[in-house]
């Protein structure tokens, strides 16, 4: 229930800060049995909660293990499900002096991995390894491959698909943009024989490269996102009422997270981040006042009609979302 919950605000906010999020082939991602989405990655957690967003199903997510150092994260983090991940890069920083790196460092980790795709479920994996704004993939990791690989061969689960998700931003920090998520063709591993994990993942690397660093379709709305302007009463009374209960906050939010940001990564997964704080205290404020005013059950249906106003305004301009 959490899950979903965050999901759905997740998705809202996502569609305050980016005017058009195109999704093109998500009838690809079946609706049962284990899969392993293995995305781009050129926005840091923002690619997490696109991915999640547009998968049909639960999503179990992996990031970096030293994004648990931000509190709000650390948080964030066992909520959802996130698995982190210690990366080589990561821990020699922290070993300088040795220059050696525990390769049992992620077991834990990858046995978690595994135990969700012994049951059928999905998982969300970043080959490349790190977020980056090159105008390429970075060279990819086996770590997806050797997942999978030990999946079939050793937990002898059946019917595992490794699916490429490629994620194409316009200006990933400014808001207004538009972004672009591409399912590219699955690679079933019960159709194909014995496989080295360097030879599957440059299989995997070519099926990415194919659905990745494309340009988005400019929104029609980008503008409006960008000014913050509202939306006219007369023409949508539920998602005025959504621009007058939230748009202030989300602004707030966005204006902090620019001036909090250190690298282009930040500024959309800031602001999604504090918008979702700022707005489920404001929703916890709003119920307490009505609740001494009136009664709990007045508290209560005012409270629902929020988050509606904040989806109607979010997606008035996506109904395929």
């Amino acid at each position: 229930m959490i899950y979903g919950l965050l999901r759905w605000f997740t998705g809202i906010a996502l569609h305050w800060f980016y005017s058009s999020i195109q999704i093109t082939g998500r009838e690809k991602i079946p609706m049962s049995g284990p899969v392993i989405i293995a995305a781009s990655h050129h926005n840091a957690l923002v690619d997490a909660l696109i991915a999640g967003w547009i998968a049909p199903r639960r999503l179990t997510l992996t990031a970096k293990a030293t994004l648990m150092d931000n509190i709000l994260l650390r948080w964030f983090f066992p909520i959802v499900g996130i698995v982190p991940l210690r990366r080589v890069s990561d821990e020699l920083k922290k070993k300088k002096d040795t220059g050696k790196v525990d390769p049992s460092r992620n077991a834990s980790a990858f046995e978690a991995i595994l135990d969700v795709l012994q049951k059928g479920e999905m998982v969300l994996i970043f080959p490349e390894g790190i977020s980056h704004s090159n105008p390429e993939l970075a060279p990819l990791k086996t770590g997806a491959s050797r997942i999978a690989l030990e999946a079939r061969d050793k937990r002898h689960t059946k019917h595992l698909r490794i699916i490429p998700l490629g994620l194409s931003f316009e200006e990933k920090g400014n808001p207004g943009t538009a972004v672009l998520a591409e399912v590219g063709d699955a690679i079933t591993m019960d159709d194909i024989g014995p496989i080295a994990a360097d030879d599957l993942t440059s299989m995997l690397a070519v099926r990415l490269a194919a659905v990745s660093l494309k340009k988005p379709n400019p929104s029609p709305d980008r503008e409006a996102v960008k000014r913050g302007a509202g939306v006219h009463p007369l023409a949508s009374p539920l998602g005025a009422w959504g621009e007058l209960t939230h748009r202030y906050i989300i602004n707030y939010a966005r204006d902090l997270a620019v001036k909090r940001s250190r690298t282009p990564d930040e500024p959309a997964m800031l602001t999604i981040i504090y918008s979702l704080l700022f707005i489920l205290a404001s929703y916890a404020a709003q119920f307490a006042i009505v609740a001494v005013l009136f009664n709990p059950w007045w508290a209560a249906l005012y409270v629902a009609t929020l988050p509606l106003g904040a989806y109607w305004a979010a997606f008035r301009n996506h109904p395929e979302a």
